[in-house]
């Protein structure tokens, strides 16, 4: 019977609810190569730091992947904090979820919290200039 109630909840292999316009990095070294890589253009980058565990979190993961179909010309990454804590503490992350916006390497927004409506506004906003 438990096999049964972990097929509903337990993704089949090789699924995934994320989209893949969204980017996770897993190591250090591949997020400062990426990051490095576009720190020089123009083009918006909108940062989700999460963790596992966190249910606003889970909330807003829809809410990202969406996004990031809606605005293609932006770059959208996720990093787990528990993973990275060292890019958590390079960007001054104290609360899940927090997005950050980047231009030209540089922040332009910050939403700490499950704030789909701010995020959305903010991401259109950032991506017009």
């Amino acid at each position: 019977m438990g096999s049964f109630f972990s097929s509903l909840v337990t993704p089949p292999p090789g699924s995934t609810s994320e989209s893949s316009r969204v980017q996770a990095f897993h190591s250090s070294s591949e997020w400062k190569n990426h990051f490095n890589s576009v720190k020089g253009s123009n083009q918006l980058m909108v940062i989700d730091f999460t963790a596992t565990w966190c249910g606003p979190c889970k909330f807003m993961a829809p809410v990202f992947s969406e996004l990031s179909e809606r605005f293609p010309d932006a770059i959208f990454v996720k990093i787990d904090v528990d993973e990275l804590p060292d890019v958590s503490r390079e960007f001054g992350v104290q609360a899940m979820p927090t997005f950050i916006l980047l231009k030209q390497g540089k922040e332009v927004d910050k939403i700490v919290g499950a704030k789909k409506d701010e995020l959305e506004r903010k991401v259109a906003l950032h991506c017009q200039n």
